[in-house]
């Protein structure tokens, strides 16, 4: 789920805030795992609301038939999404409700107006009355409008968007990931898929676990150096004019390009230009690839540069 340029955001955000607050390594390194973990919370908060909303359907159903006047709609109401296979996998999925109750993730439960938002947009949207109004029944049109719920519906709510930003400012970085990864998820479901399917590792595997201590270890320990080199490279450039998260991206790379052999020099500087487009300034990827440029062909001159396995110069 989590993939190397997320890491690196993380990473970024742990040495951004390392050295504007000057906490100490250990407590860092803590709020970096810290925040790692908490973006699988955010994952199951979110791919939660499905099974919620479908709880919430169902009782609204039977409260409606219990009417002393209830309408021949409502003694007799289409339970098409009520029958719903892929929903109904997910609310008594007991691999995710374990992992909920281990977090003690209870937010739908106590905060239960934000369910009731989604299920009131639900029921309203086009991507309901179409489905409802299918004659057929088949595992793919059902699986088909999960997806289009989430995608239309779920994710894009504001009313879940301010909430979650009250809740961990961190989880806005993370919830276009968190949302890509549920719609990508759910677009694999099999009608025999089990329950293990909808609680996907945070890593992709134990090298990628480790990957975002120990670049941020690292750079942390080799900061000084890592500064030295950039001054020397922008000796034209005032240190005070120098962002301080291009600062931070630059040692990053420059850390990548010496402690990390099996990362290519090519993924680090696209990486690295990617992020700054989205979280520093207008001109800082011209800026930042300007000066990893001159680092890479001086420490090919140096011999400083110790890459590993082919093509990763």
């Amino acid at each position: 789920m989590l993939n190397r340029r997320h890491i690196r955001v993380k990473v970024m955000q742990s040495l951004f805030s390392f050295s504007e607050t000057g906490d100490d390594l250990k407590s860092s390194t803590k709020f970096l795992n810290e925040s790692i973990t908490s973006l699988y919370d955010l994952y199951l908060l979110m791919i939660s609301t499905l099974p919620e909303i479908h709880a919430k359907t169902e009782n609204y159903l039977k409260k409606s038939q219990q009417k002393h006047l209830a309408t021949e709609e409502e003694k007799d109401p289409n339970m098409k999404f009520v029958r719903n296979q892929v929903l109904k996998k997910l609310r008594y999925n007991k691999v995710l409700q374990e992992e909920l109750n281990k977090r003690k993730l209870v937010n739908w439960k106590i905060d239960d107006e934000y369910i009731d938002i989604l299920f009131k947009e639900t029921i309203q949207s086009d991507t309901y009355a179409k489905y409802m109004g299918l004659g057929t029944y088949s595992f793919k049109e059902d699986l088909d409008f999960v997806v289009a719920l989430f995608k239309n519906v779920i994710a894009p709510n504001d009313k879940i968007y301010d909430y979650l930003e009250d809740k961990k400012l961190t989880w806005i970085d993370d919830l276009p990931l968190v949302n890509t990864s549920i719609l990508k998820l759910l677009r694999k479901t099999q009608i025999d898929s089990l329950d293990s399917h909808f609680i996907p590792p945070l890593f992709k595997d134990e090298e990628d676990k480790s990957f975002g201590t120990e670049l941020f270890t690292k750079t942390v320990e080799n900061s000084e150096s890592y500064a030295n080199e950039i001054k020397t490279r922008t000796k034209n450039w005032d240190s005070e004019r120098l962002a301080a998260m291009d600062a931070v991206l630059l040692k990053m790379a420059i850390c990548e390009f010496l402690e990390f052999p099996t990362i290519p020099i090519k993924v680090t500087i696209n990486e690295y230009l990617e992020i700054a487009k989205e979280y520093s300034t207008p001109k800082s990827s011209v800026f930042i690839n300007g000066i990893l440029d001159k680092v890479v062909s001086e420490f090919k001159a140096d011999g400083k540069l110790n890459k590993s396995g082919r093509g990763l110069m």
